[in-house]
């Protein structure tokens, strides 16, 4: 049956008629980059958590699936709460057939080795935009102490003979890593002594894991910036967190109202998450306010190209790239876009050339010559970023678009059609 599912979702497509203007408000979900490494964080404690704001996203209910394997019992709740008790797990391992399609498979690693002293993870897949190794969190764990041998596509992890906890370690990794970050954070809460994580990433997904694990009893300074410090405890508790709002997804709206054109205001969205984003986009003329709990974007007529380079928080996110590029492709003048995180991650440009856009690459780098429309085409997604973007060139395209594989746009949007016909777009999911 389960099989039957997918296999129905993968052939879902988005029918899209382009030209209307965006109005009204709409609820920014969780984030599942914070919603995902929380949920292992559960296996730091034998005491039940709580999250509130869990995304419903394919991404999501896969980690779910990985944790009952493990024999963590897990309820999703229809108000997004996720009840959690890892009070009895005993098969700490997270096989191939159930992460071959997500990344966040890795973040698995920490909390067993560092509860369970073992775990066997399988080398993890997601979307094909480029490499995406773990020798850092190799490198990292070795540090700490683990034993870790990678064979048949699998880590396996352990703790060394005579040895019940993992040891603090100060680890600096060759490059910034925001799934490496987040494992040494979760490991190093239940490790003896003091461990100093440098050159840390500093998205906003990871202070929002740290406040959750000092909620669980963990000694943590220094979260949001590159340098931080844990004192490992012997136990952690229970706990109850809210995931903070998904900064991508507010990104994504507010480039889908700027390239529309309308006025609308995003709740629960975080203006301080999306600086360099809203710096570009009244940099492109469209109007950005903001308060507790909201932003709001008014934006008419086509706006003005904007270049920038692709970089680590808070610097312009690589998770953005795609949606404003959509917005450039029907701008004013001529954008020079530079992606300096992932090799591959321009692969919606072909697709964006069947809608009439013009662009040049040339290595880590994007030409956009900005035109007045996109026509209407049948195009595919090739990853989760690149969907959001063919869906806002379809929302500015003459005519009718049609957008394959959107099992890709279900991992990281809950339910973005709904959300985008209730701002007045016309767009509906079809089979």
């Amino acid at each position: 049956m389960a099989g039957s599912r997918r296999e129905s979702l993968s052939m879902d497509q988005l029918r899209i008629q382009g030209g209307k203007p965006l109005h009204g408000e709409v609820q920014i979900a969780g984030a599942k980059n914070a919603a995902l490494p929380e949920l292992c964080a559960a296996l730091l404690t034998s005491a039940p958590v709580t999250l509130a704001n869990v995304p419903r996203l394919q991404d999501v209910s896969t980690m779910l699936k990985l944790l009952r394997n493990m024999g963590v019992a897990a309820e999703h709740e229809a108000d997004g709460t996720v009840r959690l008790d890892a009070g009895r797990v005993d098969n700490p391992q997270a096989p191939y057939e159930l992460v071959k399609t997500m990344r966040a498979s890795v973040l698995a690693l920490g909390p067993l080795l560092a509860r369970f002293g073992q775990a066997k993870v399988s080398l993890p897949g997601g979307c094909a935009i480029g490499s995406r190794p773990v020798d850092q969190h190799i490198k990292g764990l070795q540090a700490m102490g683990a034993e870790i041998d990678v064979e048949h596509g699998y880590m396996l992890a352990r703790l060394p003979a005579g040895r019940t906890r993992l040891k603090g370690a100060r680890i600096t990794t060759d490059m910034v890593t925001v799934t490496g970050t987040e494992n040494f954070l979760m490991a190093a809460c239940l490790a003896e002594g003091e461990t100093v994580l440098e050159n840390a990433a500093q998205e906003p997904e990871i202070p929002d894991l740290a406040e959750m694990l000092i909620a669980m009893g963990a000694r943590i300074e220094g979260h949001g910036t590159s340098k931080i410090r844990i004192q490992g405890v012997s136990s952690l508790t229970g706990c109850a967190h809210q995931v903070v709002a998904d900064r991508i997804e507010a990104g994504t709206f507010l480039c889908a109202v700027a390239a529309c054109s309308g006025d609308v205001v995003l709740r629960h969205g975080r203006a301080d998450h999306l600086e360099a984003v809203i710096e570009k986009l009244q940099a492109a003329g469209a109007h950005v306010a903001s308060g507790d709990g909201f932003i709001r974007i008014q934006s008419q007529g086509r706006l003005k190209a904007q270049s920038f380079r692709t970089t680590e928080y808070p610097g312009f996110p690589t998770d953005m790239q795609a949606q404003f590029m959509a917005l450039n492709c029907i701008a004013h003048g001529t954008s020079k876009v530079t992606e300096t995180i992932f090799e591959n991650r321009f692969m919606h440009v072909n697709e964006m050339v069947r809608l009439g856009a013009r662009i040049q690459i040339d290595g880590k780098v994007a030409v956009i010559e900005g035109i007045e429309k996109l026509s209407g085409a049948h195009v595919m997604a090739t990853d989760l970023r690149a969907s959001a973007s063919l869906v806002i060139a379809g929302l500015v395209a003459e005519g009718e678009t049609i957008v394959d594989r959107i099992y890709h746009l279900d991992r990281g949007y809950d339910r973005m059609e709904a959300k985008l016909k209730a701002l007045g777009a016309d767009i509906e999911r079809i089979r």
